[in-house]
């Protein structure tokens, strides 16, 4: 099966049309983020006047994409195609130091 990995991807345990034929075990993708202090005080400008608070926002994503991107190449340094059963994890290990965490099940499928 040819293609890209990203289109690969999916929170379900397997696609339509495919079969999985080898399991490889997990794979993940970790990220460790803190806010600047600039950072930290233009949210908190932000913060007075309410609604999206786009620098926490803009973080969040970037955080989220390095850790996928982190997983697909962890999936293919294992050889897999797909990655089904994906998730984000996050947690604070201090103050303002977050974890991003994606993760799955790295596999390889073939059509039916």
């Amino acid at each position: 099966m040819a293609g890209d990995i990203h289109q690969w991807v999916t929170t379900a345990n397997g696609f339509d049309g495919f079969h999985v034929t080898r399991g490889l075990g997990v794979v993940r993708g970790i990220t460790v983020r803190s806010r600047s202090a600039l950072g930290s005080l233009g949210a908190g400008v932000q913060q007075v006047f309410g609604g999206n608070i786009t620098i926490y926002t803009d973080l969040a994503e970037q955080s989220r994409m390095e850790a996928y991107e982190l997983m697909l190449q962890h999936a293919a340094a294992v050889g897999a195609n797909a990655i089904v059963a994906f998730r984000y994890d996050a947690n604070e290990m201090a103050q303002g130091v977050t974890e991003v965490l994606a993760y799955g099940t790295a596999v390889v499928i073939a059509p039916n």
